[in-house]
């Protein structure tokens, strides 16, 4: 699963929370489905952060290099 990308990841996260939504799994599978969708959370947050990480060390056209605080 970690090697998903970004897009595959959301992709799936978006076919669990549709599939609990409309109520019509059964609690076992729920809760199976509701572990998946924490770990493509992770996978998602984890290629977000690593993506903010490299736009902030992107060159100004004046060689600055720009650093920014993703908790803002």
């Amino acid at each position: 699963m970690e090697n998903l990308s970004f897009e595959e990841s959301l992709e799936q996260l978006e076919e669990i929370v549709e599939k609990l939504e409309n109520g019509d799994v059964p609690l076992d599978e729920a809760i199976d489905e509701f572990d998946k969708a924490m770990r493509l959370v992770k996978i998602c947050n984890e290629k977000l952060e690593a993506a903010e990480d490299s736009i902030a060390k992107i060159v100004q056209d004046n060689g600055e290099i720009i650093e920014f605080d993703s908790n803002k």
